[in-house]
């Protein structure tokens, strides 16, 4: 069998709480442009879907998987400038943990077709978007 034939593809979503009002975010490509820009018009929760591949390992690869190091892989979420808005004061980007997602997690949303849901808080404690490596505060199949 090959590396790919044991890959199982997981729909992801990384949700932004509390973000900004009118900052736009986006998530990013791999070749470092942004996707789906959206902003916050009243404070409500920011959404990003995508897909994931999970290989033995566990070992995750996608459009929008980066890596550092042979184990650490990360999604990027770009903030003002970044994602679009030449007009915003801010040009920052909010990294996301996905390599130490539990392989429970991971099998039971392969196993039942769900969408593994990263949520992260958007608003650092200055009141300005959050930025760099950001901890999820819950993660969970919906």
């Amino acid at each position: 069998m090959t590396a790919g034939a044991e890959r199982r593809a997981i729909p992801m979503r990384i949700i932004i709480e509390q973000p900004v009002v009118g900052v736009v975010h986006s998530l990013q490509a791999r070749d470092g442009s942004p996707l789906d820009p959206k902003s916050s018009r009243g404070g409500e929760a920011l959404a990003f879907d995508f897909q994931i591949s999970v290989g033995p390992g566990p070992k995750f690869f996608g459009d929008q998987v980066l890596r550092e190091g042979p184990l650490r892989r990360f999604v990027y979420i770009r903030i003002g400038q970044l994602a679009g808005d030449p007009s915003s004061p801010w040009s920052r980007r909010m990294k996301i943990d996905i390599h130490d997602i539990p392989a429970d997690l991971s099998d039971r949303a392969a196993d039942s077709g769900g969408v593994i849901a990263i949520t992260v808080i958007g608003t650092a404690a200055d009141g300005t978007p959050a930025c760099a490596t950001q901890r999820p505060t819950g993660r969970r199949i919906v």
